[in-house]
């Protein structure tokens, strides 16, 4: 072996040694509430990943949709038609806000969105519930944060995973959170008249 090459798998065998020694401690496992934001794309893309791994994993799974639910797309076409078993599928919302343009109706449809997804995440069948866009309804107030943030703090079955997804997530949720992901946006083609297209935005 060449110089180069001795001195790459020295490298990597302190790096594999390291990074075994921090998993050797890593032992506990808890139910996570994890909150993808950020003004970048992919944070219900992130969210749907992980209920398609719980799919494959074959644990009971759920997603409440807050806003999209007027939509029908493609994580929904196929979760209903393949895995319904597995994955409940509920969509509460009926659009962003400036399409519906009807404050009462749409703080209607948050709530029984958020009466829905209480009663999902209290199952204990139930191992990952993703709630999507619901930091939309929180930052236009359709939810209160402190009865999401204290139901999740207080009700929330210890081994239950909880996914919520949306831009502007709130301070408090933040706090609450045990893994946030914030998405950046960088480039993206609406800015260069692209219209949003089937398999990238629904």
């Amino acid at each position: 072996m060449s110089a180069d090459t001795d001195r790459h798998a020295m490298k990597m065998a302190k790096k594999k040694a390291a990074r075994d020694k921090i998993m050797a401690s890593k032992e506990g496992e808890k139910g996570l509430v994890i909150v993808h934001t950020g003004p970048g794309k992919g944070k219900s893309s992130s969210g749907f990943g992980m209920i398609l791994r719980c799919i494959a994993h074959e644990m009971p799974c759920a997603v409440v949709q807050f806003i999209k639910g007027a939509w029908q797309t493609g994580e929904r076409t196929l979760i209903e038609a393949n895995f319904s078993e597995l994955c409940q599928f509920y969509a509460m919302g009926e659009g962003f806000t400036w399409e519906t343009q009807d404050k009462t109706r749409d703080i209607a449809a948050a709530q029984k969105g958020w009466e829905k997804a209480k009663e999902l995440i209290r199952d204990p069948e139930i191992k990952m519930v993703l709630l999507d866009e619901i930091n939309i309804a929180l930052r236009y107030d359709y939810l209160d944060i402190n009865d999401v943030v204290s139901f999740l703090r207080d009700e929330k079955p210890e081994m239950t995973h909880v996914v919520l997804t949306g831009r502007n997530a709130k301070e408090e949720l933040i706090e609450l959170a045990d893994l946030v992901t914030e998405m950046t946006l960088v480039k993206h083609p609406f800015r260069s008249g692209i219209k949003g297209q089937k398999g990238v935005e629904f």
